[in-house]
């Protein structure tokens, strides 16, 4: 019942302010394509609920559901992750099974591919990406996503590696307090 008033509440706004940028990204897409395929095919959608007639919302070729353009900027991203898949019949890209984001499709190019050296299939490596990025949210248009670069990455934890940085940049902090170094960077602010 929780979810069905909820979404009720998300229809209501929508008709009353003719808008959906104040929606998540998936929910907005999912009305972009409906408005989309409601402009293309002549269909008029009616999305209710159980709760009552008045929380309805009527997309047609009329109405204009889409997002504000000027919202969404050109990003850049890096991904950590296991390769899964690559090519594509009509659009090449590849696949990548990642811990915080999931499994992204990242739009590549067929010459890119056929160059590739070495099978990277089920190995892990990192991706330079660029995207469109909400300037009010901060999400990830997860379509947008074309690659820039693979980088080599190994995620094996090197504990000689990680203790010969530190005893090279203890040298640079001689003298230095951390705790006054952090309180100048806050500008006097005590979290």
């Amino acid at each position: 019942m929780q979810t069905v008033i909820g979404f009720s509440a998300i229809l209501t706004q929508v008709n009353e302010n003719r808008s959906i940028d104040f929606l998540d990204f998936k929910t907005a897409r999912a009305i972009e394509n409906m408005q989309d395929l409601s402009i293309q095919k002549n269909y008029e959608f009616q999305i209710k609920t159980s709760l009552k007639d008045r929380y309805e919302l009527q997309i047609s070729p009329q109405t204009k559901f889409y997002r504000t353009e000027n919202i969404w900027i050109d990003a850049e991203y890096y991904f950590y992750g296991v390769l899964k898949d690559a090519g594509g019949k009509n659009k090449a890209n590849i696949h990548l099974d990642t811990e915080e984001y999931g499994y992204l499709a990242i739009e590549t190019c067929e010459v890119f591919l056929k160059e590739l050296e070495e099978n990277l299939l089920y190995k892990s490596i990192a991706i330079r990406a660029i995207g469109k990025q909400n300037l009010q949210t901060g999400e990830m248009d997860t379509k947008s996503l074309k690659l820039v670069e693979l980088i080599n990455y190994n995620p094996k934890f090197d504990v000689t590696y990680l203790n010969k940085l530190i005893i090279k940049a203890k040298k640079n902090w001689e003298g230095i307090d951390p705790d006054e170094w952090i309180n100048s960077l806050r500008g006097g602010y005590k979290a």
